[in-house]
């Protein structure tokens, strides 16, 4: 018994010496060894919820319960820590006054930074993206393909990827083409001579619209005369898809098919024509070549 309660006297006697020791502040190895253990012991339950949730959640709500998981993970670490270091009799108030000037230089530094993250929690407790939406941002249609907690990724219609900070989405007006949705209404716009047979444009354009791959049967695609235009009368084509992410490529195909179908059905596609009028105050003066002087010849 008394080689025990030596050992646990110099096991107590190691715990208690002092790593750091100040007026206020006071960190001995018992509590760098309490930090460790806590740390851990939060490390492995932390990560039996990560797995038991994610289990649950359907595959598109994965990637987002793991950003918000990856932000909550860090802020438990720092709370274990805050917790242990005041039951050790630390005086966190004096390490928070003195480091007061370091957060609030921090604060401004990382300003955009948090707002980026709490713009991504927000985002993704709303629901307002989701991966696979199709989105217009600053005139770029893209498909999102990652939602994290400082940007969303999106894949434009060339290829290319865009990164978007997430505050944008909570500052500007973005258009989410999948919202309600699968299903868009898209046009296509023509403008064909003046004195055209505007029944035979119509029906033109219907018949291209209905037999198009890709448009729905149901609505089915209409026909707009839109207005007069100052050299061509303008009609626009309106057609539902299910995929508005490949529709340039629709509407080049069925270009190439109104415009044979004008062709073969005698319907002039104008281009822009000016008449430019010359006014003058007084008549042309013509020189008479015989008076010219030869070349040569001065008179």
């Amino acid at each position: 018994m008394e080689k025990l309660k030596e050992l646990l006297s110099k096991f107590n006697d190691i715990l208690s010496f002092q790593i750091y020791d100040s007026e206020n502040i006071h960190i001995t190895i018992g509590t760098f060894l309490s930090i460790v253990i806590a740390v851990i012991i939060v490390t492995y339950l932390l990560r039996i919820i990560h797995n038991v949730v994610v289990k649950k959640l359907p595959e598109s709500d994965k990637n987002k319960f793991v950003s918000i998981f990856s932000f909550l993970k860090y802020l438990f670490y720092i709370l274990v820590i805050i917790v242990i270091l005041h039951t050790s009799g630390v005086n966190l108030t004096v390490l928070l006054t003195a480091s007061a000037a370091l957060f609030v230089g921090l604060g401004f530094a990382l300003q955009n930074l948090f707002q980026d993250i709490i713009s991504g929690i927000l985002m993704i407790l709303d629901q307002s993206i989701h991966v696979g939406d199709i989105i217009e941002v600053d005139g770029k249609v893209g498909k999102v393909f990652e939602i994290r907690l400082r940007s969303t990724r999106a894949i434009t219609r060339d290829d290319k990827v865009i990164i978007i900070p997430n505050h944008i989405f909570l500052t500007n007006t973005i258009y989410n083409h999948t919202q309600n949705h699968n299903m868009t209404r898209e046009s296509l716009i023509v403008g064909v001579a003046y004195g055209s047979d505007v029944e035979l444009v119509t029906k033109i354009l219907l018949d291209v619209g209905t037999h198009q791959k890709g448009i729905l049967k149901s609505p089915e695609p209409f026909v707009h005369f839109d207005d007069f235009g100052d050299s061509a009368l303008i009609f626009s084509l309106n057609f539902f898809i299910s995929n508005s992410f490949g529709v340039p490529k629709m509407r080049s195909e069925m270009r190439y098919n109104i415009d044979e179908q004008f062709r073969t059905n005698g319907v002039t596609i104008p281009f822009p024509q000016r008449d430019v009028h010359v006014y003058q105050q007084s008549p042309f003066l013509h020189r008479n070549a015989s008076t010219m002087p030869e070349k040569g010849k001065v008179k």
